[in-house]
């Protein structure tokens, strides 16, 4: 049973080493067969790597020659523009050499032209002056001849034609003078009538004339008693506080109220209504009423200045100004109102600045304030002229200077010194002048129109002379064998200058002179 075992194990061992042996056969086949595979596949892809290593370097050859000859063909291209730049460089270079060698060529030429011609100068010269000396030689000679001749120094001689030339001289500048004024009327004249005759038929303008009275009218003649009062204690009353004259006459049912003054005239006539309407009418309740009614009228001319100016469009005027524009509501000149007055001289002078291309605003303004100096305050105003007056009012407020200018230039006080300034005086005259616009008394108008003819006689050589056309117009005849055509034109501006300084009117006036000459013969 031993024995067994052992040969079973023994051969199974056996078995083992035998199978073992087999394996590491097969195994040893196997790994030699598997590297000659590898081997195999090695060669095949070394191989291959190399067909590939070829094709790719021949493709970079063929890229690398591609590059080599693009780069080679910009290099020649870049080469070829710089070679024609430089051929064009030199091209310009030569050009330029030659153009500065005939550049030089020429000014050589101009040089030797220069020189000749300054050697001829200086040749011509010392001939020149060579002659003068002898022209001087014989003109001296000439001269001594002369004063043998008439006895006469040169100074002598030239002193009588100085004197021969001097009428003539003045002649012809009169002449002259006279052909310039009419040249200058035929355009000027006729726009400057159209200018104004649009102006004012742009303009609306009103008639009004103030009067020195007033009329109270009263419901009945009872009331005249009270107004009165106990021996005229009543009226006295009034006419102590407002400084009105108070007649009370047989009118029926009025009253009439007599000053210069229309403020204290309205002052009166508003506190006898008020007195009236209240029934109580005894000293002291007349002033109470008179000191409440003058507040009254102070604030109504404030309050009618601001519309004036609100109305004209005109900004930023001081208060005082103000208050002197509706004062002027209360005040008359050659009895037309003052304010209306100035408020058709600033609408017609704006429309005028306008049509001049100016600035109408301030022509307006300038037109508004223009007779403001003729509402003084104080007693020692009334001396100064009104034009006066009113630039220096305007000067302190701070009013500019083209309008101060135009205030005081407008009655030819001070000089004019801006366009404004001759638009205030046509337009202040076109207002003052228009029918209807204001009324003097016939006794002073009578006595202006004998004033303007005596003017005319005080000059002589005036035959006739007559004022028409309401005195607006001066016609002077003189006398053809006195006055020839240059003293005529010469008389008429000195008539026009003695009338402007010696009268006051409104408006202007226009002198003609008249010179006719009559040949006269009798056939028989």
């Amino acid at each position: 049973m031993y024995n067994s075992i052992i040969f079973v194990v023994g051969g199974v061992v056996l078995g083992l080493a035998i199978g073992f042996i087999i394996a590491k056969t097969l195994e040893k086949k196997n790994a030699s067969k598997l590297v000659k595979e590898a081997k195999k596949n090695a060669a095949l892809i070394l191989k291959e790597a190399k067909s590939e290593g070829e094709n790719l370097k021949k493709d970079k050859i063929l890229q690398a020659k591609e590059k080599f000859i693009e780069l080679k063909s910009e290099h020649e291209k870049v080469i070829l523009s710089r070679d024609k730049k430089m051929a064009e460089a030199e091209k310009r270079t030569r050009d330029k050499e030659s153009q500065v060698s005939s550049e030089l060529s020429k000014s050589k030429k101009l040089n030797e032209s220069l020189e000749n011609k300054i050697k001829d100068y200086h040749h011509r010269l010392d001939v020149v002056e060579k002659k003068q000396e002898e022209v001087d030689r014989l003109h001296k000679s000439q001269v001594q001849q002369l004063e043998v001749i008439s006895s006469l120094s040169a100074e002598e001689a030239k002193a009588q034609l100085v004197e021969s030339l001097k009428g003539e001289a003045k002649n012809d500048a009169m002449a002259f003078v006279q052909n310039a004024l009419e040249e200058a009327k035929l355009t000027a004249e006729q726009d400057a009538k159209k200018i104004i005759i649009n102006t004012i038929q742009r303009i609306g303008t009103e008639e009004a004339v103030d009067n020195c009275v007033s009329v109270f009218n009263i419901e009945s003649d009872d009331v005249k008693g009270r107004i009165i009062g106990r021996e005229g204690r009543n009226i006295r009353a009034i006419e102590a506080a407002t400084g009105v004259e108070i007649i009370v006459d047989d009118t029926p049912e009025a009253i009439i109220l007599s000053c210069f003054d229309s403020v204290r005239r309205e002052v009166a006539r508003l506190s006898l209504h008020k007195l009236v309407t209240d029934g109580r009418i005894h000293p002291a309740r007349i002033e109470e009423v008179v000191k409440k009614t003058q507040k009254q009228i102070e604030q109504e001319i404030i309050e009618v200045g601001k519309r004036t100016v609100i109305d004209l469009g005109i900004h930023n005027l001081h208060p005082e100004l103000i208050k002197m524009v509706g004062r002027m509501k209360y005040r008359s000149s050659y009895g037309q109102n003052l304010l209306q007055h100035s408020r058709e001289v600033a609408k017609l002078c704006g429309v005028m600045a306008a049509e001049l291309g100016l600035n109408p605003k301030l022509a307006k303004r300038a037109g508004l304030l223009h007779d403001i100096g003729k509402v003084p305050d104080a007693e020692a105003d009334m001396e100064t002229p009104h034009a006066i007056l009113g630039m220096q009012w305007a000067e302190k407020f701070n009013e500019k200077d083209e309008v101060c200018n135009a205030i005081g230039a407008h009655h030819d006080e001070i000089e004019m010194k801006s366009l404004l300034a001759p638009i205030i005086q046509v337009c202040d005259a076109i207002s003052g002048a228009r029918p209807g616009a204001r009324r003097q008394v016939l006794d002073s108008y009578i006595q202006r129109l004998k004033d303007l003819e005596d003017i005319a006689f005080g000059f002589s050589g005036v035959k006739k002379a007559y004022a028409i056309q309401a005195g607006r117009e001066l016609r002077v005849i003189v006398e053809s064998e006195k006055v020839d055509d240059q003293k005529a034109s010469e008389l008429s501006f000195s008539i026009s200058q003695k009338v402007q300084t010696d009268m006051t009117y409104p408006g202007q006036v226009k002198v003609t002179v008249i010179r006719e000459t009559r040949a006269v013969n009798i056939a028989k």
